[in-house]
């Protein structure tokens, strides 16, 4: 099968990066991709692009057709980002970064963080779910599944689970457009074919969930898998 994806090179990482930054692939923006993908079935990268321009809107309370006029609009709209905040940023970045920096940096990721987000997971499931839920066995995820990178604890009802991802949020963060990336939807896909669950996400500053109505989704999904 000959790929189709274009080659960037070194541009690929600032590409990526504003990319994700301002949110620009998002479905809010280009539409549910890997769904309508999938709705599409193509047999040929053309018939996947006219069906694409065809079927495609943008995922928001006021969906919006997407056109090639539409992505490159996208399109323009990363390059004023990259030209105009990227790489004035990280330009002073580079001028004032020091080894000691890198130094301070690489402690602070492996040491700190890992605390800090060790604690923040354990409070948000034993001082929040776990009582809330009394009836379901809340376990961390076991590091050599391969989902474990995705799902940070299983909530066990029976013979069968749902998974819980714990995010960090700061106070001014608008969850509210997060969207899960093609890997990790695809890892969620597979958790849930084996432990018969959903996937929930709960964004957490320190110990509080931020996004409480995912406890009422939550009790649902237990409802149903107690059925």
């Amino acid at each position: 099968m000959q790929k189709k994806s274009i080659d960037f090179g070194k541009k690929e990482k600032v590409l990526n990066y504003a990319t994700q930054t301002y949110q620009l692939s998002r479905p809010n923006k280009v539409g549910a991709v890997m769904a309508l993908i999938r709705e599409c079935q193509p047999k040929t990268f053309e018939e996947w692009q006219e069906w694409y321009f065809e079927n495609a809107h943008t995922d928001g309370k006021k969906p919006s057709k997407i056109t090639k006029e539409s992505l490159d609009e996208l399109g323009e709209r990363l390059y004023v980002k990259i030209t105009e905040v990227v790489i004035p940023e990280w330009t002073e970045a580079f001028h004032r970064l020091t080894v000691q920096d890198c130094k301070d940096y690489i402690f602070n990721l492996t040491i700190n963080r890992t605390f800090d987000g060790f604690l923040r997971e354990k409070s948000v499931i034993e001082d929040n779910l776990a009582k809330l839920f009394p009836h379901v066995i809340f376990e961390e995820s076991d590091p050599e599944l391969d989902h474990a990178g995705d799902i940070d604890y299983l909530g066990k009802v029976g013979n069968k689970a749902f998974g819980i991802q714990i995010k960090p949020v700061t106070a001014k963060a608008n969850f509210g457009n997060y969207s899960v990336s093609e890997r990790m939807q695809n890892s969620f896909e597979t958790f849930s074919h084996k432990y018969g669950g959903k996937v929930f996400i709960i964004f957490s500053i320190d110990d509080k969930i931020q996004n409480q109505e995912v406890i009422k989704e939550i009790a649902i999904e237990i409802q149903r898998l107690q059925k």
